[in-house]
Parts: C-alpha cells; structure tokens; sequence
C-alpha cells in the first residue's frame, strides 16, 4: 500500500519500467504519460533499496517460473564532438606545409 501524496500509482510505474526495458530510452526521455521522469527515477531507486525487485524475482522462482539470468547492458548515448586531430586519422599535408 503506497502512503502520503503519491501520483503515481504501482502499476503506471511497472508499465512505464516496461517501456523502458522495450524501448532502451533514458529517464529524461520518458513519455509524459507516465509522469516525471524524476519521481519514475526516485521510486525505481527506492525499489531497488528495499529489495522489491528482488522479491518479486524470488516469488516468480517459487511459483516453478522459468526465469532466465538477466544481465543488462546500458550505452550512454551522448554524443561528444572530437576534433579531427583527436581521431588519430593521418593528417593531410600539402607540400606547402613542408616548405616553410
């Protein structure tokens, strides 16, 4: 049972963990159907420190539910600029260049 002034209730919140898992976005990129992204990011963390999804995956193992291991794998997808002499490319040089 949630307490205080909550907004988001369980199950909005394991759908929008859903969309996440299917579409690999990041928490600033969530839909706005499914609330800040901030109070998705809270409760998720919140979860994880109680050991919610741990109980939920120790229920499923005790119904003879076939969970495979999970690992998941996370990109960061910024996008940082590098200067063409940072890329270790051979530099092009004219023949100019070498005359001075």
């Amino acid at each position: 049972m949630q307490r205080g002034n909550v907004k988001l209730d369980h199950l909005t919140f394991l759908h929008a963990m859903q969309y996440m898992a299917e579409n690999s976005c990041r928490w600033r990129a969530m839909p706005k159907e499914f609330d800040k992204w901030s109070a998705l990011y809270r409760r998720f963390r919140y979860w994880i420190d109680i050991g919610v999804f741990d109980r939920i995956e120790k229920h499923l193992k005790s119904q003879a539910v076939n969970i495979k291991e999970i690992k998941i794998f996370a990109l960061d997808r910024t996008y940082i600029k590098v200067h063409p002499d940072g890329t270790g490319a051979p530099k092009k040089r004219t023949a100019s260049h070498w005359q001075k």
